[in-house]
């Protein structure tokens, strides 16, 4: 079952982040990442959440992506993308909307 990666961002250093996504986007990738979503201007909805601007990252396992965001060459990007953005991001064990809804 695919699993997301949601990550608030707010970017802090554009040529920097441009760095981060240039070296980021291929290590995502190949663990079988692909963008679903990129907003640089979300709508805010209700309870006061105004995020800079959002991403939702699709893996085919929760496993491809808890390994992405663990392994060694990603965790050697991260003070890049510390440097080029604040951020927050959750991982979602699938997606099971069915009849549940939301």
């Amino acid at each position: 079952m695919p699993s997301y990666m949601i990550f608030e961002i707010e970017i802090t250093d554009p040529a920097a982040w441009e760095e981060y996504r240039r070296v980021a986007g291929p290590v995502m990738a190949a663990s079988g990442g692909r963008f679903l979503a990129n907003s640089a201007d979300p709508t805010p909805l209700e309870g006061g959440w105004a995020p800079a601007s959002l991403s939702v990252v699709e893996f085919p396992t929760y496993e491809a992506a808890y390994s992405f965001y663990h392994s060694d060459e990603y965790q050697e990007l991260i003070a890049l993308r510390q440097r080029a953005a604040k951020a927050r991001g959750v991982l979602l064990d699938g997606l099971d909307v069915g009849e549940q809804g939301t």
